[in-house]
């Protein structure tokens, strides 16, 4: 079965080098044709790894070394791309099926323009099964066959972990075809409104996923992990941050394109820089330089071929767009004080943040290969990225409301004393009653200036109330992400500035209090999973008139000898009260076991924004209802 599956790969990557070939000759319809050949092929090639993992096949050494057959049949399947050869088999998977995709749904009318589309996608795609079979096969056997497997690494085997790769691949890979429309148009010169409606679409389809993807892996660190935060600006983290920050500019862009005809140019650098920004977390992830605990640790000969890459496309992306670039359109006259404008500082501000986290997670490795030790951590992030998002958002009411080419200020007055008001009063508060740093009372001003920024916009856009609901679903996606935004900051500021924290040394029976709560150990005893054990302590929490039985683990899995920690959270729609079992410590000839809590206040508020963010996204991209 699996010589079927690698063959399958083989036949894959001869059909992706046919579609590159008949792609770039102009022919649509054979290209198209090889494209939907090489995803079913690769489709089939990639079931045979499933299944050998469902069977747990240990003559396949992917298997042997991340499976086992103990594990719970999700983690078996999960995996399959658990690791760095099957995550690139899934990659290809993804790759050519965007291809498939745009082979079936690219509709512009402009036959040429399409073939040399699918064409560049499939020079990407051969790319990448060039990769994977000639330097990261997920394919080798071993003889003698192992009769158990070595497990998956425990800190992967969740349900959040084992959906958050696809999702990030959609979204990464999602960039690479909106990086080929845009060779596309550069090859014919055009880059119109008839491009950047196309591009549009394939930007949210990507943009989407791979905002979930960093929520879903943002909620795994959080009770996963046993940290007690949610973001920790660790290198693998920013390496899926930049191209969202570079994508999101990319959506902000097309829409100039789509709609003015300007900013021709910028939008196909950014379509360029989002794929790029994209292979370069591969690079990241996968090339051993990071230290992670989600990196792949391979060696750096694979991650060097995946730098390689890098610059070839990038060499050639970019050398087409100095030569294309000058030639296009310059669109619509339009001034800095207009939505244009504001749209450019945006797309701008939203480049420099992502080279800034750029900067912070390569800067460590630019020291080491000087012999000098440098840590980039949260304070770097805070004192540049921080302010400068913050400075954007802040002026994003008063401008979504500017007209194209110029725009009326008559009213801009009103909106400065708004949300100077707004921030007064927020300041006052915070010193004088809630006891907050500044900073904090600024985050929560500027977090309710963005959602009522958002909703006057609608209300402006509709004029009357029995408009509001007749408004295209492009408004209301605007304004569900910018919502979003605002429900996010909102959630990011108190849970920083007020998150509550302490160790607790417990014997059995023995109470302690954080944030009010009253949190008493009852006993800690030993448990048994299918493939693990795990020391279980149960715990009571009480506060006011609310109790809850708490009972975080502490697992072993013998296959991989490794631990992982199995936290417990109580939320309590404040926010969520949150315990990891440390070690047991004998104190004066007493055992007492270690508790890290947490009171993480407005935490879900964090995720909820993310997910109207995504949700704003989608609606989007659902296509307008055609009226007779």
């Amino acid at each position: 079965m699996i010589e079927i599956g690698h063959l399958a790969a083989f036949l894959a990557l001869a059909a992706s080098l046919t579609q590159g070939v008949l792609g770039l000759t102009g022919a649509r319809a054979l290209a198209g044709r090889a494209a939907i050949v090489a995803f079913v092929v690769m489709v089939l090639s990639f079931a045979t790894l499933l299944v050998a993992f469902a069977q747990s096949d240990f003559s396949l050494a992917l298997a042997a070394n991340n499976s086992h057959t103990l594990k719970p049949m999700i983690y078996k399947l999960a995996g399959v791309w658990g690791n760095h050869e099957g995550s690139m088999a899934l990659w290809c998977l993804v790759t050519l099926g965007f291809g498939a995709a745009g082979a079936l749904w690219m509709r512009t009318g402009r036959d040429v323009f399409e073939a040399r589309a699918l064409g560049v996608q499939g020079w990407l795609a051969t790319g990448a099964l060039s990769y994977l079979l000639f330097a990261s096969s997920p394919y080798l056997r071993l003889d003698p066959a192992p009769l158990q497997g070595a497990g998956l690494n425990p800190v992967l085997q969740d349900v959040a972990l084992a959906s958050h790769p696809p999702m990030l691949y959609l979204g990464y890979v999602g960039f690479s075809f909106v990086f080929a429309l845009a060779a596309a148009g550069l090859m014919d010169g055009r880059i119109d409104r008839v491009w950047a409606k196309e591009a549009r679409r394939w930007a949210l389809a990507a943009f989407i996923p791979l905002t979930i993807g960093i929520a879903l892996g943002s909620y795994w660190a959080y009770y996963e992990l046993g940290w007690g935060g949610w973001w920790f600006w660790d290198p693998v983290e920013n390496a899926s941050l930049m191209p969202w920050l570079i994508g999101a500019a990319l959506l902000h862009s097309v829409v100039v394109t789509e709609k003015r005809g300007s900013f021709a140019a910028w939008t196909a650098l950014l379509a360029v820089l989002a794929f790029l920004f994209s292979i370069m977390g591969a690079f990241l992830v996968r090339s051993g330089v990071l230290t992670s605990v989600h990196a792949f640790a391979v060696d750096p000969k694979r991650g060097m071929l995946l730098l390689g890459g890098l610059v070839v496309y990038g060499s050639l992306a970019l050398g087409l767009f100095a030569v294309r670039a000058p030639k296009l359109d310059g669109g619509k006259p339009w001034q800095m004080l207009s939505r244009e404008g504001a749209l450019a500082t945006n797309n701008v501000v939203l480049v420099v943040a992502a080279l800034t986290v750029l900067l912070g997670t390569l800067f460590p490795l630019i020291a080491e290969a000087t012999g000098r030790t440098i840590s980039v951590g949260e304070p770097y992030f805070r004192l540049t990225f921080v302010p400068m998002l913050a400075a954007l958002l802040a002026v994003l009411p008063v401008v979504q409301a500017w007209t194209w080419g110029k725009a009326d200020l008559s009213n801009v007055w009103k909106w400065a004393a708004g949300g100077v008001g707004l921030v007064v009063v927020f300041l006052l508060l915070g010193v004088n009653l809630w006891d907050i740093p500044l900073g904090a009372a600024f985050g929560l001003a500027l977090a309710l200036w963005l959602i009522f920024g958002a909703l006057w916009e609608v209300r402006r856009r509709a004029v009357t109330l029995s408009r509001v609901f007749r408004l295209p679903l492009r408004v209301w996606g605007m304004t569900l992400a910018h919502i979003g935004l605002g429900v996010f900051i909102m959630g990011a500021v108190v849970e920083t500035t007020q998150r509550y924290e302490a160790t607790l040394a417990l014997p059995a029976g023995g109470s302690g209090t954080v944030a009010g709560w009253n949190i008493t150990l009852k006993d800690v005893h030993a448990i048994e999973g299918p493939n693990w054990y795990a020391d279980k302590a149960v715990l009571t929490a009480r506060k006011g008139g609310i109790k809850a039985e708490m009972a975080p683990t502490k697992r072993y899995y013998p296959a991989s000898r490794m631990p992982t920690t199995e936290t417990a959270i109580h939320k309590t729609g404040a926010g969520d009260l949150y315990i990891a079992l440390g070690d047991r410590r004998e104190v004066d000839g007493e055992t007492r076991w270690v508790f890290r809590v947490y009171f993480n206040p407005l935490i879900d508020l964090v995720y909820l924004g993310v997910m109207l963010i995504a949700f704003g996204a989608f609606l989007s991209l659902v296509p307008r209802r055609r009226t007779a």
